[in-house]
C-alpha cells in the first residue's frame, strides 16, 4: 500500500468527516478511504496494468480520484499537460509504449458510491523498456523529435512529498489551489500529495475557474477573485504567474490575508519582484527543483535573511557545488529515461550557484547559457531577465549576446499596447552598463506546443535563439526571410489580441464563432476583386501577374463557403451577406484599395502573407478547438480547414514568389503593408465583441 493510501487511512480514522477534497463536490477523508479500493479495482479492470496509460484530463475531484486510484492500482501513468499538442502527446505516449490514454469528460457517478465515466482510448505501440518500480512517467520538454521520459517511482515521490511537509510543517496544509496546469509534477507532488500527506484539503477546481483556460495568458482578476472565494491558504507558481497576481492585487487593492504560502519555482525570481510580492502581503518562499529529483530540492524557510536564496535542502537530497559552481544533487533519483537507466553518480543539474553560510542555496543561472561578451564580461541572462520581467509591460524574454560586445533581447509584451520601450529603458537603469539591454526585438508568445518553453515555463534558449537569429546575420537573406524578420513586431502584437488567442484556443461561443465568420466575409469577398486591381497595375510584371492569375483562380468563390459555414453554424447567412462590415474591417479593405491604386501595387502582397499566415494558424489550431467547443458540424468549417490547407501549398509558393522580388522600392512596399495589415486585422477581431468576455467580467 502506498504511503498517499496509509495516510488517507489515518486522516479517516482521526477526523472522518474533514474535507479532503474540496470543489464540485466535498470529499471527507472517511468517504476518499471506502471509495478508493472500488476505483482502483474498477480502474485495473478498464486498463492494461501491464502497461503505460496516457492522462489528459483537466484538474478537479474527480480527476484527483482518478489519480489515486492509479497510484493503487500500480498502473504506470503518463500526464499529458493540456498545451501539448496532439502529436507531442502522441509522440510522448508512443515512446512510453502507453496500451491507452484517458481523456474527454471525467464524471462523478450519481448515488452514495463516487465512479468514473471516463473516455479511454486504446493505442496500438510497441512495448517500451521502463524501469522497475516506475510509476510515474514525465515528459518535460513536450519535444516531438527525440522525447525523453523521466521514470520516477511513487516511493520516491510520496518521499518528496513527505518532505514538503517536514520542512513546512503541517500546519499549512490548510486548503490548497492548483494554479499550475495539469500533468505538471510540481503541482501534483508538492501541491496534492503533499496536502494528502498533510491531511490538509486540496481545492480541485477546473483551470477555466482560476483563470487559466489558456496557461499562457492568464486572467489574473479571476485568479484572484478563485483564491479568495475559496478561502484558499497555499499556492504553487511559477514567477510570471506570480508577476501577474502581484500586479492583479496591485491594481485593485485587494488582498489575500489566509495566504500563508505562496511557493514560487521554475526560474529565478527577481529582487523587484519579490519586494512588490511583500508589500502586497504575499507570503512568498522560492523554490528549487528538478524533474529527476521528483519536483522540489530545496525550500527557502521563510527567514528575512534567506528572501531571495531557494533556502536549503528539504531534507530528500543533499546538495554541493561541483569546482566551477555547478549544482549536484546527491540522494534519492529519477529510475533513469525510457531505455536508458540512471547512473549511480550524483545528478548535475547545469545550474550555477552558490552556498552560504548557513547552508542557503542562491541561483545564479545555467551553466550552459552563461554569456560571455567580447569584452570578456560573464553576465548571467537570468540576472538581466528578471530585471525586465519585473516590469508588468515585460511578460517572457530572454536575453542573449554571448561572443558579441553587447546585450540583445526577444521579449513577449503582456498585451498588444505594452510600452516595451520604457520597460527597457528602465531596467538597464538599474542594470551596471556591460549588462545592459542595447537592441531588442518584440515576438510572439514563448510556448511549450511551439518547442520553445518547457512545462515549468523554462526557456528552451537554443530553440529560441535559431528560432529568431539576430537580425544582423542576413543582411544578404533571401526577400522572404527579411519580411519574417521586419514584420515579427507586428505579428507580435496582432498574436496577442484577446478575441483571436480566445479563438485559437477554443473559448468562444457559436455568437462568437458566426461573428468571426460575418467579419471575414465581408473581406474575403474583397480580395479577388483586390487581387484584379493589383494585376491591371501590375500588367507590365509577367511574374507577378502569372502568381494573380493563380492566386484569382484558387480564391474565386470563397466567400461563399463563409456564408454556408454560417448557415451551418444556425446563423442567418443570407442576412450576412447583405449586410456591411464593421468599421475595422471596413477600415482594412479601404487601406487595401487605397494602397493598390495610389502607391505600389506590389504592396498587396504583404495583404496576401498576413492574411494566409493567420489562415494556417487558424486552420491548424483554432478550428479543431473551436469545433470541439462547441459541437458544431464538419459543414460549419468548411471556410477555415479548407482554406488552412489551401494556404499551406500557397505559402510555399508565397516564399519562392518574394524571393524573386529584387527591387527595393517593391520590397518596402510590402513589408509596409504586411505591416499594417497586421494592425488593421488585429483591430478587426479586437471588435468583435466576445460573449465569453462578458461572463468572464
Amino acid at each position: 500500500m502506498s504511503e498517499l493510501w496509509t495516510a488517507i487511512r489515518r486522516h479517516a480514522e482521526t477526523r472522518p468527516q474533514a474535507i479532503a477534497i474540496d470543489g464540485s463536490v466535498a470529499m471527507s477523508w472517511e468517504a476518499l478511504e471506502r471509495v478508493l479500493p472500488m476505483l482502483a479495482a474498477d480502474v485495473a479492470t478498464r486498463c492494461d496494468v501491464a502497461r503505460p496509460l496516457g492522462i489528459r484530463v483537466d484538474h478537479g475531484v474527480v480527476e484527483c480520484l482518478l489519480d489515486l486510484a492509479l497510484v493503487g492500482s500500480g498502473i504506470v501513468t503518463i500526464p499529458l499537460p493540456p498545451f501539448f499538442s496532439l502529436a507531442q502527446g502522441a509522440a510522448a505516449l508512443d515512446h512510453a509504449g502507453a496500451s491507452a490514454v484517458v481523456s474527454g469528460a471525467i464524471d462523478l457517478a450519481d448515488g452514495p458510491t463516487p465512479g468514473f465515466t471516463m473516455t479511454v482510448e486504446p493505442r496500438r505501440t510497441l512495448r517500451a523498456d521502463v524501469p522497475e518500480e516506475t510509476a510515474r512517467i514525465t515528459f518535460t520538454s513536450g519535444s516531438t523529435g527525440d522525447p525523453k521520459g523521466i521514470c520516477l517511482s511513487m516511493t520516491h515521490l510520496c518521499r518528496v512529498a513527505g518532505a514538503v511537509v517536514e520542512h513546512l510543517g503541517a500546519h499549512h496544509a490548510g486548503r490548497h489551489l492548483p494554479i499550475l496546469p495539469p500533468g505538471i509534477l510540481l503541482e501534483n507532488v508538492a501541491g496534492f500529495y503533499a496536502t494528502i500527506l498533510a491531511g490538509g484539503t486540496y481545492v480541485a477546481l477546473p483551470q477555466a475557474e482560476v483563470g487559466m483556460a489558456d496557461p499562457f495568458r492568464p486572467d489574473f482578476t479571476k485568479m484572484l477573485g478563485a483564491i479568495e472565494d475559496n478561502a484558499i491558504t497555499s499556492l504553487i507558481l511559477v514567477p510570471e504567474y506570480l508577476a501577474g497576481l502581484v500586479g492583479a492585487m496591485a491594481a485593485s487593492g485587494r488582498r489575500l490575508p489566509l495566504l500563508t504560502l505562496v511557493a514560487v519555482g521554475g526560474a529565478r525570481i527577481e529582487p523587484r519582484l519579490l519586494d512588490a510580492a511583500a508589500a502586497v502581503g504575499l507570503p512568498v518562499r522560492q523554490g528549487y527543483g528538478l524533474t529527476e529529483c521528483g519536483s522540489v530540492v530545496a525550500l527557502d524557510d521563510g527567514e528575512p535573511g534567506s528572501r531571495g536564496s531557494v533556502g536549503q535542502s528539504i531534507g530528500a537530497n543533499e546538495i554541493r557545488l561541483a569546482d566551477d559552481g555547478e549544482i549536484l544533487i546527491d540522494g534519492p533519483m529519477f529510475l533513469g529515461t525510457i531505455g536508458h537507466p540512471r547512473p549511480a553518480a550524483p545528478f548535475a543539474t547545469g545550474d550555477i550557484g552558490r552556498i552560504d553560510d548557513l547552508g542557503r542555496l542562491w541561483i545564479e543561472g545555467r551553466k550552459s547559457s552563461l554569456i560571455v561578451t567580447s569584452h570578456g564580461r560573464n553576465i548571467s541572462p537570468e540576472w538581466v531577465e528578471g530585471a525586465l520581467r519585473a516590469d508588468p509591460a515585460i511578460l517572457q524574454v530572454l536575453v542573449r549576446g554571448d561572443g558579441r560586445s553587447a546585450l540583445d533581447a526577444l521579449i513577449v509584451p503582456a498585451n498588444p499596447a505594452a510600452d516595451v520601450a520604457a520597460a527597457v529603458a528602465a531596467a538597464n537603469l538599474a542594470l551596471p552598463a556591460y549588462a545592459r539591454v542595447a537592441q531588442w526585438e518584440i515576438v510572439p508568445p514563448f510556448t511549450p506546443a511551439a518547442g520553445l518553453l518547457t512545462g515549468n515555463s523554462r526557456l528552451r534558449r537554443r530553440a529560441i535563439e535559431v528560432a529568431y537569429p539576430y537580425r544582423d546575420a542576413g543582411l544578404d537573406q533571401p526577400f522572404f526571410d527579411r519580411l519574417v524578420a521586419e514584420t515579427r513586431e507586428a505579428q507580435a502584437r496582432f498574436q496577442m489580441t484577446p478575441q483571436l488567442i480566445a479563438g485559437l484556443t477554443g473559448r468562444i461561443s457559436v455568437a462568437d464563432y458566426i461573428a468571426y465568420l460575418t467579419e471575414a466575409f465581408h473581406h474575403v469577398r474583397h480580395t479577388v476583386p483586390l487581387m484584379r486591381e493589383a494585376r491591371a497595375r501590375l500588367n507590365h510584371r509577367p511574374t507577378l501577374v502569372t502568381a494573380l492569375d493563380d492566386y484569382i483562380e484558387e480564391e474565386t468563390g470563397h466567400e461563399y463557403w463563409i456564408l454556408e459555414d454560417i448557415a451551418a453554424a444556425g446563423g442567418d447567412a443570407e442576412a450576412v451577406g447583405a449586410g456591411l462590415p464593421s468599421p475595422a474591417t471596413k477600415a482594412m479593405v479601404d487601406h487595401a484599395y487605397r494602397t493598390i491604386r495610389e502607391g505600389n501595387p506590389a504592396a498587396f502582397f504583404g495583404m496576401v502573407y498576413v492574411l494566409e499566415g493567420t489562415s494556417i494558424a487558424m486552420a491548424s489550431h483554432g478550428a479543431g478547438a473551436v469545433q470541439t467547443a462547441l459541437g458544431l458540424p464538419d459543414d460549419a468549417f468548411h471556410y477555415l480547414t479548407s482554406h488552412g490547407a489551401l494556404d499551406q501549398e500557397h505559402m510555399v509558393f508565397f516564399e519562392r514568389l518574394m524571393n524573386r522580388i529584387d527591387d527595393p522600392g517593391d520590397q518596402a512596399a510590402i513589408i509596409a503593408m504586411a505591416r499594417a495589415m497586421f494592425g488593421l486585422f488585429g483591430g478587426l477581431f479586437a471588435g468583435i465583441e466576445l460573449e465569453t468576455m462578458h461572463v468572464a467580467a
